[in-house]
Formats: C-alpha cells, sequence, structure tokens
C-alpha cells in the first residue's frame, strides 16, 4: 500500500521560500500523478499544484503561479513543491496525494477522493514576520 509522508514545512518570513517535499513508500511513485493541497484555518482544502505521473503534465492554482514549482524525482521517490516569495496567504498545513488513475497527461487540482486515495498527514506551512 503506498504510504505518502511530507516534509520540509515550517515557519517563514514574507517573501521566504520553502521546499516541500512527498516521499512515497511501499510503492512506486512513478505510477501515479500527484497532488499537493493546503488547508488554512477555517478554511476547506484546496488543491495548489499536480503533476502527472510522467511528469509531462503540470498544473498550478492562479494564486501561486509563478511562485510555486512542482516537481518529481521518480528514482528517488519523491515530490517536491519550490514555493517561492510566500506571503501569509500561503499559510495552512500542506499535503500531498496520490492520483491512480492513468496518465493522460493531464492533472487535476480538485479535491476528488476518487481519484486522489492516498494522502500523507500532511507539513504546516506558517508565514509570517
Amino acid at each position: 500500500q503506498l504510504q505518502l509522508v511530507e516534509s520540509g514545512g515550517g515557519l517563514v518570513q514574507p517573501g521566504g521560500s520553502l521546499r516541500l517535499s512527498c516521499q512515497a513508500s511501499g510503492s512506486t511513485l512513478g505510477r501515479y500523478g500527484i497532488g499537493w493541497f493546503r488547508q488554512a484555518p477555517g478554511k476547506e482544502r484546496e488543491g495548489v499544484s499536480c503533476i502527472t505521473s510522467s511528469g509531462g503534465g503540470t498544473k498550478y492554482a492562479d494564486s501561486v503561479k509563478g511562485r510555486f514549482t512542482i516537481s518529481r524525482d521518480n528514482v528517488q521517490n519523491t515530490v517536491y513543491l519550490q514555493m517561492n516569495n510566500l506571503n501569509s496567504a500561503d499559510t495552512g498545513v500542506y499535503s500531498c496525494a496520490a492520483d491512480w488513475t492513468p496518465d493522460t497527461g493531464f492533472c487535476t487540482l480538485a479535491d476528488n477522493k476518487g481519484r486522489y486515495r492516498y494522502r500523507g498527514q500532511g507539513t504546516q506551512v506558517t508565514v509570517s514576520s
């Protein structure tokens, strides 16, 4: 069974950067598309970025375009989310989830439990001065 563990969160000042990692075990991460989601206090979880299993397709929420970059290293069984120029609106618990459906070249930011069947526990990102 695929298991996902996120790391790299923490406290950062506005304008700072963090790189999150989503490490897989129990199965080959290269079989799955991966989505990054975040949940701010009092708000629903939202999709931030996603990448197809091959890495050929990516997508970003409008709020993070130009600041966040998703990438994957299937040899290391890891997906990364590089976050630059962070602001307070980026604060939240970030989790990664695995999409088991076949690679069509496109991924989705919708929090679809039918597709994203495996999810990690999350890592806290706090942007504050």
